[in-house]
C-alpha cells in the first residue's frame, strides 16, 4: 500500500479526535443531540485549522446509519464512504475553481431532488467567498428556503468577502489559530503511535513554523521525518526550516541594552556565517521584543513555552520600556525597508545601529553612556554644535528651536564615596536615584516614587498611583539594596500606593520642568522683535506646536 501522508493518516473522524475548537464543537455537539439542526453552517477560519474537517463529521453524524448524533458509529455505509470521500449525497464543491453563475445553477438543480442513499443532501461548499456575484445571487435564494433534506456547510479563509446577505442565513463559527502547546502535544502523541523518536525542542520549532496551523504543522513534520532520516531532532529541524538559534536573537538584545555596537555587528557576523533569512532573524526579534514589553507590564503574562524565557525576563529589568517601544517600532519599518536595501546583511546592521542611534536621552540631555567600543568608534564624529537657532517664522513644516531659559540644574552625581553618606532630613531623592544609576522598571519605579517620612534603618515612600503595576517584592527588595549601595548602610524601604495628591515625585519634577522650557520657549520665540516683524511683513505665523526648546535636541 502506498504511503499516506500523515495530515490525511491522522485526519480525525469525530468530534472527540479534533484538537482544540471547543468553542465550536460544543453548539454542533448540543445542535445534534437536541435536534436543533440549522440549514445552512459557516466555518470561517485560516488554513489547516479544521474548518472542512469539522464540516466532514457534522455531515457524517448526519448520515450515520444508527441516527442523528454527536457520536457517528464509524462503522456502516454512511460513515465509511464519507471519510473515503465517496459518498453520493455529500457533495463537495472547491468554489475556488468553480466561480462562474452557470457551475451554481448545475449545482442546485438536482437541491429539490431527494437523497440518494442518506438521510440528509449536504452541500460542503469550500472557499465559499470565490464565488462570482452571480453565483451569490443564484445560491441566496435556495440557501434562504431549501428542502428540509438538504444542509449547507461552507468554509472560507476570508468572510468580509461574502454578502451580508448571505452571511445573515448561516449559523457562523470562527476557528481560532492553534496555540503551539496544543500542536506541540498532538505532535507527540502521534509520533508515539507512529515509534518515532523526537525532542522537545524540535517540536517546538515545528509548532512556530506551523504558524497555528495544525495541517501544517503535520506537513512539516513529514517533511521533518524524511530530513532527518526517521528522526525528529533539533538540529535537524532548524537545518531544515533555516531557523537562526534563540541565543543569537537574546545577544542582539543584550547588545542594545549595554549600548555597544560592535558586540552588535558581532553577533550579526556570526549569524552571517550560515546564510541565514535575514528577515526571519528580524522577525524573531521583534517577537521578541513583544515579549519584552509584556514582561514589562505583566511578568506572568510571558509565553511559558519560550525557551529563553529566563533570559528575557533578566532584560526586561536593564531596558527601558520606551527603549523597547523604539526598538520594536524602528525594526517593524526597518523590516518593510530590507529588501530595499543594496545588501540583506548590510540593511539590517544599519536597522540595528539606527536603534542605538535614536534612544531616547536621559534627564540631563545626553545619550545613555556606550559601551566602550563604541564609545571609542563614536569619539571621532563631529559633535553636534547646542547653539540656539535663529528665530524663523513658520512657513513650513520645519520645526523651530528656541533658546530656552536655564533649567534648574540636575542633581549631581558624585562617585560613591568611602564613607557612609547620611541622609539629611531634607534629602534629595531625585538625587539619590541619579546616583543610584538604576535601569529599566527599577529605574520608573523608584522615578515615580516620593520620599515621604524617613530615620536612620527606614524610608517610607509614596508610589504615584497610576504606577502601581511597578511594584513588587523584587523590586522593592533590589531597590532597596541598590540605596543601601549608595549610602553604605542598611535602609529598609515601606512603599505604599498614593491615592491622594501626594508630595511631587521624579518623574512628576522632571515633566513639570520639561513643560516650563516648552513654555519659555514659545514666549521667547513669540516676543522676539525679529520674529513679530516678519510677521507683520509676511502674514506669517508662527506655530508653537512647532517650537522646541535647545536642550530638546
Amino acid at each position: 500500500m502506498s504511503y499516506q501522508v500523515l495530515a490525511r493518516k491522522w485526519r480525525p473522524r469525530k468530534f472527540a479526535e479534533m484538537v482544540g475548537q471547543e468553542h465550536v464543537l460544543r453548539v454542533l455537539i448540543n445542535a445534534l443531540d437536541n435536534d436543533r439542526l440549522h440549514h445552512a453552517y459557516l466555518f470561517t477560519g485560516t488554513r489547516g485549522v479544521g474548518k472542512t474537517t469539522v464540516a466532514r463529521i457534522f455531515a457524517k453524524s448526519l448520515n450515520c446509519e444508527s441516527g442523528v448524533s454527536a457520536e457517528p458509529c464509524g462503522h456502516c455505509s454512511a460513515c465509511t464512504e464519507i471519510d473515503e470521500g465517496r459518498f453520493v449525497d455529500l457533495i463537495e464543491v472547491d468554489a475556488a475553481s468553480r466561480t462562474k453563475v452557470e457551475d451554481t445553477r448545475d449545482l442546485l438543480d438536482n437541491v429539490q431532488y431527494a437523497p440518494t442513499r442518506g438521510r440528509f443532501k449536504v452541500y460542503l461548499i469550500d472557499e465559499v467567498h470565490m464565488l462570482s456575484t452571480h453565483s451569490f445571487n443564484a445560491l441566496l435564494k435556495t440557501l434562504e428556503e431549501p428542502p428540509p433534506h438538504v444542509k449547507f456547510l461552507l468554509a472560507t479563509t476570508d468572510p468580509q468577502k461574502l454578502p451580508a446577505t448571505v452571511l445573515s442565513r448561516c449559523l457562523q463559527f470562527n476557528l481560532k489559530r492553534l496555540p503551539p502547546a496544543l500542536i506541540i502535544g498532538h505532535l507527540e502523541q502521534l509520533l508515539e503511535a507512529e515509534g518515532i523518536s523526537s525532542d522537545n525542542a524540535a517540536l517546538r520549532l515545528l509548532a512556530r513554523g506551523a504558524d497555528g496551523s495544525m495541517r501544517d504543522g503535520l506537513s512539516l513534520l513529514d517533511q521533518a521525518i524524511a530530513f532527518g532520516g526517521g528522526a525528529v531532532t533539533e538540529t535537524e529541524v532548524r537545518a531544515m526550516l533555516g531557523s537562526i538559534e534563540q541565543r543569537h536573537v537574546i545577544e542582539l538584545l543584550q547588545a542594545l541594552a549595554d549600548g555597544n555596537g560592535a558586540a552588535l555587528l558581532q553577533v550579526v557576523a556570526q549569524v552571517a556565517e550560515r546564510a541565514p533569512d535575514y528577515e526571519a532573524l528580524l522577525a524573531d526579534l521583534l517577537g521578541y521584543l513583544q515579549q519584552l514589553a509584556i514582561a514589562q507590564s505583566v511578568p506572568d503574562a510571558v509565553d511559558e513555552n519560550l525557551d529563553e524565557r529566563e533570559a528575557l525576563l533578566q532584560l526586561a529589568e536593564r531596558i527601558a520600556p520606551e527603549d523597547v517601544q523604539l526598538f520594536y517600532q524602528i525594526g517593524l519599518i526597518g523590516r518593510r525597508d530590507l529588501p530595499l536595501a543594496p545588501d540583506p546583511r548590510g540593511g539590517l546592521e544599519m536597522l540595528l545601529l539606527r536603534m542605538l542611534a535614536f534612544r531616547p536621552l536621559t534627564a540631563d540631555g545626553a545619550k545613555e553612556p556606550l559601551h566602550p567600543a563604541t564609545a571609542a568608534a563614536a569619539a571621532s564624529a563631529v559633535p553636534a554644535q547646542k547653539a540656539a537657532h535663529a528665530a524663523v517664522p513658520e512657513t513650513s513644516e520645519q520645526p523651530v528651536k528656541a533658546a530656552a531659559p536655564a533649567a534648574p540644574a540636575a542633581p549631581s552625581v558624585r562617585p560613591v564615596p568611602a564613607a557612609p553618606v547620611s541622609a539629611p532630613a531634607e534629602t534629595d531623592w531625585r538625587g539619590l536615584v541619579e546616583a543610584m544609576e538604576l535601569k529599566g522598571m527599577l529605574r520608573e519605579l523608584a522615578m515615580n516614587c516620593a520620599l515621604q517620612e524617613q530615620d536612620e534603618q527606614r524610608w517610607r515612600l509614596l508610589l504615584d498611583a497610576g504606577h502601581q503595576q511597578l511594584l513588587s517584592k523584587d523590586r522593592v527588595q533590589r531597590l532597596e539594596k541598590s540605596l543601601g549601595d549608595c549610602l553604605q548602610r542598611a535602609i529598609g524601604l515601606d512603599i505604599e500606593i498614593e491615592r491622594g495628591a501626594g508630595a511631587e515625585t521624579p518623574a512628576q519634577q522632571r515633566q513639570r520642568e520639561a513643560e516650563a522650557r516648552q513654555a519659555d520657549a514659545v514666549t521667547a520665540i513669540e516676543s522676539d522683535p525679529n520674529v513679530k516683524a516678519i510677521q507683520k511683513t509676511f502674514d506669517a505665523t508662527v506655530h508653537s506646536g512647532s517650537i522646541r526648546p535647545v536642550d530638546s535636541e
